[in-house]
């Protein structure tokens, strides 16, 4: 789904297969998978000599190098001897056998699609590096090489408006929000990438969904878990603003006069779904502000029964994981155990138009009439041969995919 939004937003894709210093696969059906998989090409960048125990180092296509593994874990550069993969010395060093073969994947490796640095700023095509994170091996020249082939902040599009990421105006997008980073605090921040223009503490800004002006007197850098005040900030930069509650995944942030808006970030149809309430009553009030901050985040979708309540909310995701962490984080962040029972659906629809009441729609085995926050109605199903029944049964009826844009 990540890459899925990657695709849709022409998003460079970098590819680092790491641990190979344990046994791995054979690196061309490993480059073949993530073809087949993203649908995107490959070029590595690197190849491997061997794997495992065995592995001890990368040839360099880019400068003809052989990067060595060493016992302490670094990477060196071989003698100036063994820059030439034909060179003999070669043989020597990591033994003829795989001194050959790495000739032989070297040639093969010739044999595929030329480098284009377009192709990979258009995320067509994406540089492949192996290496060792563990051991810090490839890591710097991954690092070094993903710097030089992207580029700097690009435009970005706010309906038919381009908005030049070198504009003196700022404006900022909202794509993260994340509750409880602070469990002293139980503070909630809204991560935003500056898409254009320069960022000042404490400067007069324009919400544009709200319709709103507001000061951002705290804003936040981060580097693992650390924290740092910041006073500036430019295109490209990320940084993290304390929300109480007004900001949403999706929305856009300006200078006082500006009222353009970045498109959002597409919510995929979830593909499993749980009924969910708290088991003890006494924390209805916890159980719906967890459930809604968690849904709010992107983390989970919540949906509930038309004219129903929150006490009992149906939670769509799209992998099972993400019920595990939901779970998790109500006991941990809000102090609410969860009764979860899996519900039989697999599937969502929009009900773009319908002839009748919900509540008289005539439905299939397995099916249900869900409100989501947006209080849009969809219904949801086992089975894709639903559709045809619903529509049959139903005349007027038209459904739409649920995927959205927030």
């Amino acid at each position: 789904k990540l890459f899925r939004v990657c695709a849709l937003r022409h998003i460079p894709i970098f590819t680092f297969i790491n641990k190979m210093d344990r046994e791995s696969r054979d690196p061309l059906e490993l480059c073949g998978e993530v073809e087949a998989e993203l649908g995107i090409d490959t070029y590595p960048m690197n190849w491997p000599i061997g794997s495992g125990k065995e592995f001890q180092g990368v040839y360099d296509r880019e400068s003809a190098h052989i990067l060595f593994f060493s016992g302490e874990g670094h990477a060196k550069k071989a003698e100036a001897t063994a820059v030439d993969l034909d060179d003999p010395a070669v043989g020597n060093m990591i033994g003829e056998n795989r001194w050959r073969q790495l000739q032989e994947e070297v040639e093969l490796l010739g044999a595929g699609r030329d480098f284009d640095l377009e192709a990979v700023r258009a995320g067509t095509l994406s540089p492949v590096f192996f290496g060792s994170a563990l051991t810090n091996f490839g890591v710097e020249p991954f690092l070094k090489a993903f710097l030089r082939m992207t580029s700097a902040p690009l435009s970005r599009m706010a309906g038919e408006e381009e908005i030049d990421a070198f504009s003196p105006d700022f404006s900022a997008f909202v794509f993260k929000i994340q509750a409880n980073m602070n469990k002293a605090h139980r503070d909630r921040l809204a991560f935003m990438r500056i898409c254009s223009g320069r960022f000042q503490r404490d400067a007069e800004y324009f919400h544009v969904q709200s319709g709103k002006k507001m000061r951002l007197s705290q804003p936040q850098q981060m580097m693992a878990a650390e924290r740092e005040i910041v006073d500036e900030a430019y295109a490209g930069d990320i940084i993290g603003v304390f929300d109480p509650g007004i900001f949403s995944i999706g929305d856009t942030v300006t200078v006082p006069g500006k009222k353009f808006r970045y498109a959002g970030i597409p919510t995929f149809e979830p593909e499993h779904f749980m009924r969910v309430s708290p088991k003890d009553t006494m924390k209805r009030k916890q159980f719906i502000k967890g459930t809604e901050q968690i849904a709010q985040e992107g983390a989970i979708q919540i949906f509930k029964r038309p004219g129903g309540g929150m006490e009992e909310v149906v939670v769509g995701v799209v992998g099972t994981l993400q019920f595990d962490v939901f779970q998790y984080r109500m006991k941990a962040e809000y102090g609410v155990d969860l009764y979860m029972e899996g519900l039989p659906y697999d599937h969502l629809r929009l009900i773009a138009e319908c002839p009748c009441k919900p509540d008289e729609l005539v439905l299939c085995t397995g099916a249900a009439v869900l409100e989501d926050f947006k209080d849009r109605l969809l219904v949801a199903f086992g089975g894709e041969w639903s559709v045809g029944f619903l529509t049959k049964h139903n005349p007027g009826l038209v459904l739409e995919d649920a995927l959205s844009v927030s």
